[in-house]
């Protein structure tokens, strides 16, 4: 007799060497099972879904801990078709480990290399870090997140206001404050609605117009996945209607794991900086998570007019968020 699913755990018959199924072992399997296989459908099926899914897929690499112990269980309990589930969820779960995009090789002569500098800094926290970073690393761009009045204040020092002349900010308090600095000449162009500040410019690069996409729509929170959405979706709208090179770079609150943030790679078409140097997976958020726990919701992301370098991300203190420092290179 096949044993069934466990459902209806049943004993196998005894006799020539065979044992009966351990029913507590085979529950506790299925239950772990059945969790990360509704995550990975929705992978599969390129829905975000509704509360814990949206969640749950930010850290995707990480299910392959309870798949691993509900395949355990399932082989010391003997259920068989457990065994089957767990490695076919522990297949699928490589499978979309791998980074998600295109590669993009710009075919034009290098104009210009472009350091870009990335930074969430928690209700301005980490703003006196940024700065060390900043003067540490000479980025010509930098996108600051979480930037209110007293970090706009800290960054209009006279050695910050005459190494980067040129900004673009929506100038509020707490969250929802955001800024753009610049070593190259910006014109201010519209902002993408959303709760919290996504300021927006246009940089002339060596002759050439940049397009500069401040991201930081709000978070996936249990009772907001629906603003979450929304909001991605109008990153999406304005990477669509990007012309020329661009750049789109913040705290996307989303990873390559989330539909709604692959919609926005698939719009421009973008390619991720981060993947394109090897780092797909490095982790940029909880910064206070140890090793290589956390997961990446902090990108650069640049359309086909540029080559990505180097990505670096970089610890900070006072903020959860690790800043991302990207060489790039402006081609014809």
């Amino acid at each position: 007799m096949t044993d069934e699913a466990p459902g209806a755990p049943r004993y196998e018959p005894r006799g020539a060497g065979r044992r009966r199924v351990n029913r507590t072992g085979a529950w506790a399997a299925a239950l772990l099972l059945a969790g990360v296989s509704v995550v990975v459908g929705c992978r599969a099926a390129d829905r975000d879904a509704v509360t814990p899914v949206p969640q749950l897929l930010a850290f995707l690499p990480w299910l392959l801990a309870p798949t691993a112990a509900a395949l355990l269980l399932a082989l010391l309990s003997r259920w068989r078709t457990g065994m089957v589930w767990g490695v076919a969820v522990l297949g699928a779960l490589a499978w979309y480990m791998e980074p998600y995009g295109t590669d993009g090789e710009p075919d034009g002569a290098p104009v210009s290399g472009v350091r870009v500098l990335a930074s969430n800094v928690q209700f301005s926290r980490g703003t006196n870090a940024l700065i060390d970073t900043v003067a540490r690393h000479h980025p010509d761009i930098v996108f600051v997140e979480e930037c209110g009045q007293r970090c706009r204040d800290a960054l209009d020092r006279e050695s910050l206001r005459t190494r980067y002349p040129h900004r673009q900010a929506v100038a509020v308090d707490g969250s929802e404050g955001s800024l753009i600095l610049s070593r190259f000449p910006l014109k201010a162009a519209p902002t993408v609605p959303g709760t919290m500040g996504m300021p927006a410019a246009t940089a002339d690069v060596r002759g050439h117009a940049v397009r500069l996409q401040l991201v930081h729509p709000m978070p996936p929170l249990p009772d907001q996945v629906g603003l979450w959405k929304t909001e991605l979706g109008r990153l999406a709208d304005a990477a669509r209607a990007t012309e020329g090179p661009g750049i789109m770079a913040g705290d996307f609150n989303a990873t390559q794991d989330h539909a709604a943030f692959r919609r926005i790679l698939d719009a421009g078409p973008l390619h991720d900086a981060a993947r394109l140097t090897g780092h797909a997976r490095t982790p940029s958020w909880p910064s206070t998570a140890p090793g290589p726990l956390g997961t990446q919701i902090d990108h650069v992301l640049v359309t086909d007019d540029f080559s990505a370098d180097k990505a670096r991300f970089i610890d900070l203190a006072d903020t959860d968020h690790r800043a991302l420092l990207v060489d790039l290179t402006l081609h014809d």
